[in-house]
């Protein structure tokens, strides 16, 4: 059975399950109960993502062979490195490196406001390019199998590569 991701909630003695039948003035979404400031995931990653290194990699892919597609990736590389100069931009991979089956360049980020900014960012300007999105939690392989998040088609890792980096079976 998996963990209730309510747990927090409902430990508390004074927790009743949230009515579904209140809606907001829209007509359409529900009632939220009120709360005092914002939630903790606005300032800090939840466990298990490790921030001391930075708490997620953006890995963007793209293929070699198409010129077109190289160019864009290329192009985009640059912009991130001007649009967001705080975040941390690898050099730029014309060929498979690590795991990952194609070229690519990575950007880290290192603050949930950040990883919320680049993911909606490149959700507008990604264009050819597939994005592999991971948290880092000293857990490689589960990292980039499990909690990952794809932007466009989704690429197939050598996970035997992570499996081997982490001591996995």
């Amino acid at each position: 059975m998996l963990p209730s991701p309510l747990a927090p909630y409902t430990a508390a003695p004074d927790y009743a399950p949230l009515p579904t039948d209140q809606l907001s003035p829209d007509g359409k979404s529900l009632v939220n109960p009120p709360r005092e400031g914002l939630s903790d995931a606005y300032h800090s990653f939840p466990v298990p993502i490790d921030p001391s290194n930075n708490g997620f990699d953006f890995h963007v892919y793209y293929m070699p062979a198409n010129k077109d597609e190289a160019q864009y990736a290329r192009e985009l590389h640059e912009r991130i490195r001007r649009e967001f100069p705080e975040l941390r931009v690898y050099r730029f991979w014309d060929r498979a490196v690590g795991p990952h089956p194609t070229a690519m360049f990575e950007v880290n980020t290192f603050t949930p406001h950040q990883t919320g900014v680049l993911f909606s960012w490149l959700t507008v300007h990604r264009g050819p390019c597939s994005v592999l999105i991971h948290p880092n939690t000293n857990d490689a392989h589960k990292d980039h199998t499990e909690l990952q998040s794809w932007m466009g088609r989704p690429w197939p890792l050598n996970d035997g590569l992570l499996k081997r980096a982490t001591g996995a079976a």
